[in-house]
Formats: structure tokens, C-alpha cells, sequence
């Protein structure tokens, strides 16, 4: 057993001078009368058995007081032990936000599909530092690289197409989230890019960003999402929403040579159920990565020790108002 807070055990020093001033005030009202011989007192059978347990409510507050210092102390146990990959991944994830993002072969659509996983995985990786970058003609970081995933979540809602200019820039995006990762510590650095088209557009071609990718150790997973053939298209008209079959063009090429030239994976997610088995394939590589520790988890026992001074104050009072109560 540990303490959180050792130093509150030293007040377990002024337990000697209490005991000092009872032993001091017990000789103190000890009645004196003189009697020509004390032989009638040493009969036996005339020492009582509250006689001999007249100091246990005094015994019994300094247990108390002494529990009490012990429970201010906070008595931690460390004898419980687990499994924990607590060497943390950073991770980026690139998304593509274009308006063809918008197509429904994944419901409710691409886009909608790729939060809901993204955020799954998020969720199953509570020690590692994840951040968002979104692109479509340009790109801009969503979030930094964080730990506290409920706001990283939270600006996920955020996102949608049309906040920036349509088109996709494949490189431009997969450059700004080498440049969120490339200094980070961390001894896996990983890029999730995920989109659904044809770099067309971006100062920077996407071979150039895997190359720098992998100038600074950055692993890149891409993910092509959308059906093969053609996938049913939203269009707003005068009558309503319209929808038209779009043909599916995906530059399985490039991201496959990205992930190549990171030591990546490229993935092809034509549903739900294909999106969110790739996501959990990276889980697994990723976690297989890392090393695992094995470290103490401190659990607190001070209640225990706090019951403990409440019984003992409890049996005193009770003590001295029934047994050991002195009689005016």
C-alpha cells in the first residue's frame, strides 16, 4: 500500500503527547485516603473488569484519531496490474469534403458514412493524439492533433460539403496534414486519407506529398470510397431533390502508389460494411505497432479506513454513556 499523500502520516506524532496528558490526568483524579492497612483492597475478587478496561474508550479515540490521519494520507493499493498500449499513435485523418462526397451508394451518404466510422475508430483509441484535416479544391486543418477527443468529435459535425471551394486536391490535402505531423514525437506517425476522386486540382501533386510523407517517417493509409459503375447523385432542382446516376472515378493508381512509397495500404470501401472493416484493419495494424507496458493501476482505499474511524467513534460514545459512564 502507498499514500498520495505521505506527509499528512507525520501528525501521527501528536498521538504521544495525548497519551502523555491522559496518563497525566489519570494520576491527577486518582481520590487518595489514608487507612491503616490496604490489605481489605488486594482480596481477590475485588478488581473489577471494567477496572481493567477503564482506558479503552481513550484506546479507542486514538485508534480513531490515528485511522483519520491515515485516511487524510489517501492509502492507495497498487497490487492490481494490467495491460495497457499507452505508447500513443498521432494520427491524422485527411478528408475529402468535395460536393461528390454527397453521392448515396453509402448511406446516408459518402461523407456521413466516413464520419460515423472515423468516429467509431476514434473512440477506440483513447491514448493516441488524433487530428483532422478536410480538403476539396483547398485545405485547412479542422483540428490539431489532440488527446481530447470529445471536442475533435464535436468539430466532425462541423464539416460538410461547400465550406471551401469544390474540386479535390489530393496532394494539397495530404501535404497539409504531413505538415500538422512532421514534428510530432510520437513512434508511429500515421495519414488516413480518405476520398472518392481524381486529384484536379492543388499546387501540390499527390506522388510529391507521399514523397515528402516519407521523408519525415510519415506512414499514409488511403481509402478509395464509392461503388463501382455509377452511384446515385443528388440534384437540387425546381421540382425538389432529383437524383442522377454519376459514373464512380476513383485514381486507384495514385493512392495506391502513396501508400506504397509510406509503407501503407491502400483500401477500396464500396458500402458501409467495407468502410468500416478497412477502418478497423488499420485499428489493427496500427496497435500491433506499438509496445505494450505493464504498469500499476493505484486504486484509492481510504473508505475503508474512513468506516473503520466512524465504528470506532461509534463504540466509544457508546462505551462511555453505558458501561463507562461516571456518575456525578
Amino acid at each position: 500500500m502507498i499514500f498520495a499523500n505521505p506527509t499528512y502520516l507525520y501528525l501521527l506524532l501528536l498521538l504521544i503527547p495525548l497519551v502523555g496528558w491522559y496518563i497525566y490526568k489519570m494520576s491527577k483524579s486518582q481520590a487518595s485516603m489514608q487507612v491503616s492497612s490496604a490489605e481489605a483492597f488486594d482480596a481477590p475478587g475485588m478488581a473489577s473488569w471494567k477496572v481493567y478496561l477503564r482506558h479503552l474508550p481513550f484506546a479507542l479515540r486514538m485508534l480513531a484519531i490515528a485511522f483519520l490521519i491515515v485516511v487524510l494520507a489517501r492509502p492507495q493499493s497498487t497490487d492490481s496490474w494490467q495491460n495497457s498500449s499507452t505508447e500513443g499513435i498521432d494520427i491524422i485523418m485527411a478528408m475529402d469534403i468535395s460536393s461528390s462526397m454527397l453521392a448515396e451508394d453509402l448511406k446516408p451518404n459518402r461523407l456521413e458514412a466516413a464520419k460515423d466510422v472515423a468516429a467509431s475508430f476514434i473512440n477506440g483509441r483513447p491514448s493516441d493524439n488524433i487530428g483532422l484535416v478536410v480538403f476539396a479544391a483547398e485545405s485547412f486543418t479542422q483540428c490539431p492533433l489532440t488527446t481530447d477527443h470529445g471536442v475533435l468529435l464535436n468539430l466532425f459535425k462541423d464539416i460538410h460539403p461547400g465550406i471551401i471551394q469544390d474540386g479535390t486536391a489530393i496532394g494539397l490535402g495530404l501535404a497539409n496534414a504531413v505538415s500538422r505531423i512532421k514534428d510530432s514525437q510520437a513512434k508511429s506517425k500515421v495519414i488516413i486519407l480518405l476520398t472518392d476522386g481524381v486529384n484536379n486540382t492543388g499546387e501540390v501533386a499527390p506522388v510529391t506529398a507521399a514523397e515528402i510523407a516519407k521523408t519525415f517517417g510519415v506512414r499514409v493509409y488511403t481509402i478509395g470510397v464509392g461503388t463501382k459503375g455509377e452511384a446515385p447523385y443528388p440534384i437540387q432542382t425546381a421540382f425538389g431533390v432529383q437524383y442522377q446516376n454519376v459514373p464512380v472515378e476513383i485514381d486507384e493508381p495514385v493512392l495506391k502508389q502513396i501508400a506504397a512509397t509510406t509503407g501503407g495500404q491502400y483500401f477500396r470501401a464500396t458500402d458501409n460494411a467495407s468502410l468500416k472493416e478497412i477502418y478497423s484493419e488499420i485499428d489493427k495494424m496500427e496497435k500491433t505497432k506499438i509496445s505494450v507496458q505493464e504498469y500499476s493501476k493505484k486504486e484509492e482505499e481510504y473508505k475503508n479506513w474512513a468506516l473503520l474511524v466512524f465504528a470506532l467513534l461509534l463504540i466509544e460514545v457508546l462505551l462511555r454513556n453505558s458501561i463507562f459512564r461516571n456518575i456525578p
